[in-house]
């Protein structure tokens, strides 16, 4: 969408965030772009949710969803919120029972892989989590991976174009 032929909301939207491609796609659905932008922000800025747990998560479901998009976009993300470059190329590599990763990591990764691959988690990896996570953090990492699957989806029809990655700079403008 062209920011100038946009209703003044999503034209405001627009002009707050970060100049991507892909928020331009969004803003076509005019009557929800501006509240899904502070969702948007919401999920980067205000959970319980470690930002670190999410970050892998969000990387696992672009791994998972083979868009490089989202990669491009939340791999710098998640080194600013911890991740290292061991994280990153085990990621990379689908290795996500590498010893880089904490118990609550491997754990993360292994629900967020049945939710994008399975829909349900099994009760084995349900149980596991809700023993280690609070319910308002399972609730947001579920969430999250809601989420990153529809812009996944998004990017992936839209054979969208990459962008330069933006990195923790998405949490000055976004929300």
């Amino acid at each position: 969408m062209n920011p100038a032929d946009a209703p003044v909301v999503v034209r405001e939207a627009l002009q707050a965030a970060l100049p991507l491609k892909f928020f331009r796609v969004m803003a076509n659905a005019e009557t929800t772009f501006p509240a899904w932008m502070r969702w948007g922000g919401t999920l980067l800025k205000d959970l319980a949710l470690d930002p670190l747990l999410r970050e892998i998560a969000i990387l696992r479901v672009a791994r998972l969803s083979d868009v490089r998009y989202e990669w491009v976009q939340h791999e710098p993300i998640a080194r600013s919120v911890g991740a290292t470059d061991e994280m990153i190329h085990a990621l990379g590599r689908d290795e996500i029972e590498a010893d880089c990763f904490s118990a609550d990591q491997r754990l993360v990764l292994h629900f967020t892989t049945e939710v994008v691959c399975d829909v349900r988690p099994s009760d084995e990896t349900v149980t596991a989590l809700t023993g280690r996570l609070s319910p308002r953090e399972v609730v947001e990492l579920l969430m999250v991976i809601g989420q990153y699957m529809m812009i996944a989806r998004v990017a992936a029809v839209t054979d969208l174009e990459l962008d330069e990655p933006m990195g923790a700079a998405v949490y000055g403008t976004i929300g």
